[in-house]
């Protein structure tokens, strides 16, 4: 395993928050898809990723195509990022690409 493999896992080998736990195993694979983007994306941040869908929405230029569920992903968006900030938590460190 590399050295970032290992930091990517290590946050689900540290004892974890147990709701934090249960919000992240409750994730849909469109909010799974969403974090995973973020990570590769968009540098672990929302705001830039919503920037984009707002973009699109708007007609004005954006850097990443999603389906059409542009209102849908805003507000899982929103939902994941108020847990993230509400626990301190980044759910990019506990969701893989299956």
């Amino acid at each position: 395993m590399t050295e970032n493999a290992e930091k990517k896992h290590a946050p689900q080998s540290r004892s974890v928050d147990p709701e934090v736990r249960r919000f992240v195993e409750g994730l849909d694979e469109k909010h799974r898809m969403l974090v995973i983007l973020k990570a590769q994306l968009y540098g672990n941040h929302w705001e830039p990723m919503l920037e984009d869908l707002r973009n699109r929405l708007e007609g004005k230029p954006y850097i990443f195509k999603l389906a059409g569920r542009i209102r849908e992903d805003m507000e899982r968006i929103e939902k994941m990022r108020s847990f993230e900030t509400d626990h301190g938590v980044d759910l990019s460190e506990f969701v893989e690409l299956n």
